[in-house]
């Protein structure tokens, strides 16, 4: 998966307290790719409760652990579904222990398989010690739920039941005290228990089956219904009036006022663009207004579309808990609330992190100009952590992203559904630039050619900021030295100045400017001259706080045999690596590492030949660190930068 699927299904429960009433549930299905990242933030952003799905023989890998994480960020309840138990090497509770060890998590194993790889058929669960099984050609379709529990299970149901009824009753003060007295609690108070356990991030049941298949599916569908939160349980949703700066709350009622967020912009070839919605308030209808209070706008619904992956059904009406996608509207992007004009709010945005590879890309023909700029743009739209830079000094257009595989799929949709033919350059590393010493500088621009002319000055003090913290402006201006407008215009210049570099034409970041000094003239100050003095002013304190270049470090995972451990570490140590440690995980031995993305170019070729195509590896973004001085030397001797304060 590289993208996110949306989809609404229907289940009537089996089990439990919920059994035979229907529930509507709505699925989306995220990519584990870290390239693909956005896809997972912007889905947990508006999701109530998630279902980690593992391989049985791999259990917790790299890219589970990120989006474990995500997830805890998001505060998602979740359930783990252990797949793949008929695969050979399937290991269920060697997998239960990578979820404790990897994830920190703590689980509540709901139920035992009955058999494992080939000979796996069913599972038994531990609450009501009733055995699952499923036949082998109706692909989950029949089961059958009986008492009879196999001969040689029956001890171990017995112990890890207890174990569980422990667990569960831990987390609740009034069953711990009857567990404790040695009353057991009936069913229907665990299940009561474990549901707001689960809601309240305590525990996370483990359950497990063949997803291919369907075996084991039914009773994970069962779980989701009753020990998931379902929007009623999220409580209020908190936000902020545009108009006040007030907090506001919204609950999850249909005659609430309409409030929701647009998690995901998507083209279809068909319908146009679509915006995917999350309502979290009130109810929306097709061909009504809703306002937009990120951007201070109003659209209208064009239609309303409730998506079954791939095909949609077109409803009148929306309301809250519900995911749909939107058409009609046309300046909404991912992350905007929204809501009724008359209770205006806006809802916290979706974060997403910084670029770190990006490509040149060219046009191979005039006519190729126009299209580019269309893909592109309707491109980013859609992907927030795409994103699109011009360089004026070589006429390029510079894309970046999260990885190489997450470009090289950009590439491919601008030919396969824009028709674009564009030449396409290396992968290149996205550098920044910072200070590391504090400095001031001046900058004065005068101009008098007849007529009026133009006057701007002002002094910056520089300041080096913690590393991923930003930019910052600060305004300590006294006795109106400089009028607030041309404060304004101070700061637009210092802006565009940062954003094109001012060392190597990188991006600079992680610096307060202050401006504290200055002068104007009544006539011939403007807002041009005042952002010309800002640059100047900015370039001439940033050579004095000694400007350094900054390189994304990558967190590294290489999965080997053990006779190549010794090339893997001695390979990644001739990278610049930082090497933290290995471990063995099964029979193969995990390599961890932070390396300079600038070195891992064709990494995937190099370990490939070292390992004769046994290794392969995982790498995600870590932070930024400064490149070695000499390192630096190197490339302002080949840099082609006019910009440069030297």
């Amino acid at each position: 998966t590289i993208v996110s699927a949306a989809t609404t299904a229907f289940w009537t429960s089996t089990e439990g307290p919920n059994k035979g009433i229907l529930h509507r549930i709505n699925i989306i299905d995220t990519p584990g790719h870290v390239d693909f990242t956005a896809e997972v933030e912007r889905s947990l952003r508006v999701l109530d409760g998630g279902v980690t799905v593992l391989d049985a023989e791999e259990g917790v890998q790299s890219q589970s652990e990120t989006v474990w994480r995500q997830a805890d960020k998001y505060k998602v309840p979740r359930i783990c579904f252990v797949n793949k138990m008929d695969k050979l090497g399937a290991d269920f509770l060697a997998t239960i222990k990578s979820i404790e060890d990897r994830l920190g998590a703590n689980p509540a194993i709901m139920v035992l398989p009955i058999g494992v790889e080939s000979s796996f058929v069913g599972v038994v669960d531990l609450l009501t010690r009733k055995a699952y099984r499923w036949g082998g050609e109706e692909l989950g379709a029949k089961y059958e739920v009986t008492d009879d529990v196999p001969e040689d299970l029956k001890a171990k149901v017995e112990e890890y039941r207890h174990k569980l009824i422990e667990k569960i009753s831990e987390t609740d003060d009034g069953l711990l005290h009857k567990y404790l007295e040695g009353e057991e609690p009936s069913v229907d108070e665990l299940r009561s228990a474990l549901r707001r356990a689960v809601i309240a991030y305590k525990l996370v049941p483990i359950y497990a089956g063949s997803s291919l298949r369907n075996k084991g599916v039914q009773p994970l569908l069962d779980a989701v219904v009753d020990y998931l939160p379902s929007p009623l349980d999220i409580g209020e949703i908190i936000g902020t009036n545009p108009k006040t700066g007030e907090e506001e709350k919204r609950k999850s009622d249909p005659d609430q006022p309409i409030a929701g967020l647009a998690f995901k912009i998507q083209i279809d070839p068909h319908v146009g663009r679509l915006t995917y919605f999350r309502v979290y308030s009130g109810k929306i209808s097709a061909g009504s207004y809703i306002y937009n209070s990120t951007k201070n706008i109003t659209e209208r619904i064009g239609r309303i579309l409730m998506m079954h992956a791939n095909h949609r059904e077109e409803v009148k009406e929306a309301y809250s808990g519900e995911i749909v996608a939107l058409v009609g509207l046309k300046d909404t992007a991912t992350g905007d609330t929204l809501c009724d004009e008359r209770a205006p709010i806006v809802l916290e945005k979706i974060s997403f992190p910084e670029p770190v590879i990006s490509l040149a890309i060219e046009p191979k023909t005039k006519a190729d100009q126009e299209k580019l700029g269309f893909a592109l743009k309707r491109l980013s739209e859609e992907d927030p952590t795409f994103s699109i830079k011009s360089n004026p000094e070589t006429n390029q257009t510079i894309i970046s992203g999260m990885g190489e595989l997450q470009l090289e799929v950009m590439v491919d949709r601008m030919k396969r559904e824009f028709s674009v033919l564009a030449n396409v350059g290396a992968p290149q590393v996205a550098y920044k630039e910072t200070i590391k010493n504090e400095g001031r500088g001046e900058g004065k621009y005068i101009r008098q050619s007849g007529g009026r002319g133009q006057y701007g000055h002002c002094f910056l003090h520089v300041i080096p900021k913690p590393r991923g913290e930003g930019f910052e402006f600060v305004n300590s201006i006294k006795g109106g030295a400089i009028p607030q407008e041309f404060i304004v215009s101070i700061q637009k210049g210092v802006k565009e100045t940062m954003e094109n570099g001012i060392y190597l034409g990188y991006p600079m970041v992680d610096m307060e400017v202050e401006v504290y000094d200055g002068s104007f003239h009544e006539v011939d100050s403007s807002d041009v001259a005042f952002k010309i003095a800002a640059s100047q002013a900015l370039q001439a304190a940033a050579k004095n706080g000694k400007l350094t270049l900054l390189e994304p470090i990558m967190k590294v995972e290489v999965t080997t045999p053990s006779e190549f451990m010794g090339d893997v570490i001695g390979d990644l140590s001739a990278k610049r690596a930082q090497i933290l440690g290995t471990e063995e995980r099964g029979k193969a031995t995990i390599v961890l590492a932070l390396v300079p993305l600038a070195e891992l170019s064709g990494y995937a070729t190099t370990l490939r030949s070292m390992s004769q195509g046994r290794a392969s590896y995982y790498m995600e973004p870590s932070h930024y660190d400064e490149v070695p001085q000499n390192i630096q030397s190197q490339m302002v001797s080949q840099s082609t930068f006019t910009g440069r304060v030297e």
